[in-house]
């Protein structure tokens, strides 16, 4: 199993940018998803995840409305839709996923703990 998030880069305040997490190994249609920041100097949180339908979607209070994640089986990519970004979103951003075959195809997983595989990260600055 790997991840591969790309699409990171520096932006100004309102604008806006799309992150891929590329898998390899295992289809996402299999997995719980979630994508993932860190700030510096703050702990890991969830900014968005889906369960291995992705029927249902979670969104952090913070992305909400603002964010949309999504993903295309065939391509075996996992997208993070970013608008109207703002400085507080300046973070290293992860995508993470969970093979549990027990889980309920539309659970979602928020902690960081509930994931066991890791992208290696990709970084999103914003100006203001």
């Amino acid at each position: 199993v790997q991840l591969q998030a790309f699409g990171g880069g520096m932006v100004q305040a309102g604008g806006s940018l799309r992150l891929s997490c590329a898998g390899s190994g295992f289809s996402f249609s299999r997995v719980a998803t979630g994508w993932f920041r860190q700030a510096p100097g703050k702990e890991r949180e969830i900014v968005a995840a889906f369960g291995r339908h992705s029927f249902r979607k979670y969104y952090s209070e913070s992305v909400r409305g603002r964010f949309t994640i999504s993903r295309d089986i065939a391509a075996n990519t996992v997208y993070l839709q970013m608008l109207d970004l703002k400085p507080e979103d300046t973070a290293v951003y992860y995508c993470a996923t969970r093979s549990d075959s027990r889980a309920g195809a539309s659970t979602y997983f928020t902690q960081s703990y509930d994931y066991g595989y890791w992208g290696q990260g990709t970084l999103v600055t914003v100006s203001s």
